[in-house]
């Protein structure tokens, strides 16, 4: 398994305070998805936001992004190249606190795993979609999703 001239005098101030603050929540983004990764992978990960427009180039492979617009303040993610093909704008999120999802090559290896996102430690998400994947906590977190068998 990578983000404006006959009332110029009065438009101009209003732009720049503009652009200082598109600058402040770009940057605001960058370390909000970069939160997501440890040091040795945020060091050279790009960041892209939720419409998957380019905040900072990457070098290592790894794509950050800041808390989803429908989750604010609650899941910056890191992905690796395989995972990074999963994000299209408008997807449907799911928040299950920190973890690490996991992609095996073999789907059948996952039969007879918990699908219980409630069963208190590593569970099979999307059974029986291409997506399928093993989703395993790193930290207790509050479950705020369907069942997703």
């Amino acid at each position: 398994m990578s983000v404006l001239v006959a009332l110029v005098l009065v438009l101009l101030p209003a732009a720049a305070s503009a652009q200082h603050m598109d600058h402040a929540d770009k940057e605001t983004k960058i370390e909000n998805a970069l939160s997501a990764a440890p040091a040795a992978i945020a060091e050279g990960a790009a960041v892209v936001d939720w419409e998957l427009n380019q905040l900072r180039e990457g070098t290592n492979g790894w794509t950050c992004m800041p808390d989803p617009p429908q989750l604010p303040g609650n899941a910056p993610m890191c992905l690796d190249e395989q995972w990074v093909k999963w994000p299209t704008p408008g997807d449907d999120w799911v928040h299950t606190g920190p973890h690490v999802m996991i992609i095996v090559p073999d789907p059948a290896a996952l039969d007879g795993l918990p699908t219980d996102p409630n069963s208190g430690g590593p569970y099979v998400m999307w059974k029986g979609t291409p997506y399928v994947h093993i989703m395993m906590p790193v930290a207790a977190g509050e479950h705020l999703h369907e069942d997703h068998r």
